[in-house]
């Protein structure tokens, strides 16, 4: 690999074979069903367009404030690290797990102000009721996870980084990406408990059904449970966690407490079953290590300009490039997750056969959310991991005259 024609063969190749395996990762299940639009005047009143309006207009600045703030708080930490660096006593790894946790707290605090101003703004528009003392008890267990997750990260890559040099890259990347399946299998039981309380779903009737529509759909889940979400919020959701001996699937509390019918909690019960049946977690490992590999390989370059991560001062530099990629490749990661939703949305209306129940849950989630149902362009490449709820609701309606 260190000659020039072997690094002109391998480079194609990788990027043939990355090009390859996105491809098939990027197909789902879903027809072409044209364009069918949907006005959200007949669907949301003007008083529900308007104050989801009204409360958009500072979660959109916030979300934008808040990165761009992480991303300088980490860049002066990279930029100061040399001097921290020289002041600390112990070894390479000690030193270098220190300045990683530095990192970590500097953005955690420079976000935090703005956190605080959303979770007020949620509170005055009724979708919290969380206290600000639980609501920090919240972010500093959330700080608490990820300091773990980067302690891990940076003491794993100056090992390597002793060890190979500035080829590192080669075993990190792919190192990287069996710890994020690893987080995906163990977060069920050991991250989201952190959070919420979980029981089983108390109406067996119901839990029956949601049985019958998994048998339907060819899908076998052990465990549907309920969320205490209503402690922090009251919007409703569902989702679909863990893979393999961890799979579950959970509805937030606030699905069940009379706002919903019982054919829109089977149509959203249905949603999450087809993540399972479709395999999407383990697609969205396969996609997280796609990118790894390749981003992995940017930082060990942009350290090795440097020194190399041999240097403890450089892990500053490191988690900087490791933000800078997350959020430049946001686009992609929000497009992905935008295709396996609409997968889920058409698999579940094959197995319901109900899209007035779809267009009913997608109108009163939007609504106990506040979610803006016809967001701008910018808004989707960004921020959005689903499909809008007009698109939603179009794709209901096309179900429905196909039929």
């Amino acid at each position: 690999m260190r000659s020039p024609p072997a690094r002109l063969l391998a480079v194609p190749a990788l990027a043939a074979a990355w090009i390859a395996a996105g491809t098939l990762l990027w197909q789902t299940k879903v027809p072409d069903l044209g364009v069918l639009q949907a006005d959200p005047r007949a669907y949301f009143s003007a008083a529900e367009l308007a104050r989801a309006e009204d409360f958009r207009a500072l979660t959109r600045p916030l979300w934008a404030a808040s990165t761009a703030l992480e991303l300088a708080a980490v860049a002066f930490l990279a930029w100061k690290a040399g001097p921290l660096a020289r002041r600390l006593a112990g070894g390479r790894v000690r030193a270098g797990l220190a300045l990683g946790l530095a990192t970590v707290g500097a953005a955690w605090l420079a976000v935090l102000p703005l956190a605080g101003a959303g979770h007020w703004w949620r509170r005055r528009y009724g979708l919290s009721e969380q206290g600000y003392a639980a609501w920090l008890g919240d972010e500093l267990i959330s700080l608490g996870v990820r300091a773990v997750l980067v302690s891990i990260g940076v003491a794993g890559a100056l090992a390597l980084a002793s060890r190979l040099g500035a080829r590192w890259w080669v075993a990190g990347g792919p190192a990287l990406a069996a710890v994020g399946l690893l987080f995906v299998v163990t977060q069920p039981l050991a991250v989201q408990p952190l959070f919420n309380r979980f029981e089983p779903l108390p109406d067996r009737g119901l839990a029956a059904e949601i049985e019958e529509l998994a048998r339907r759909a060819g899908v076998r889940v052990d465990r549907v449970e309920v969320a205490d979400a209503s402690r922090r919020t009251t919007a409703a959701n569902a989702y679909v966690a863990g893979i393999g001996p961890t799979r579950r699937v959970v509805l937030y509390d606030t699905l069940l407490d009379g706002r919903f019918a019982r054919g829109e909690i089977l149509s959203v019960s249905a949603h999450e079953l087809a993540h399972v049946g479709r395999r999407h977690l383990w697609k969205g490992a396969a996609w997280f290590a796609l990118l790894a590999v390749p981003g992995v390989w940017l930082l060990a370059r942009v350290t090795e300009r440097r020194g190399g991560l041999r240097d403890p001062a450089l892990v500053p530099l490191g988690l900087l490039v490791a933000l800078a990629l997350q959020v430049a490749t946001l686009p992609l990661q929000n497009a992905v997750s935008r295709r396996y939703e609409a997968e889920a949305d058409w698999l579940a209306l094959a197995v319901t056969r109900d899209p007035g129940a779809t267009i009913g849950l997608d109108r009163k989630l939007a609504v106990s959310a506040l979610a803006d149902p016809d967001p701008p362009g910018w808004v989707t490449v960004w921020i959005s991991t689903h499909p809008s709820v007009i698109e939603k609701i179009g794709m209901a309606r096309a179900y429905d005259m196909q039929r």
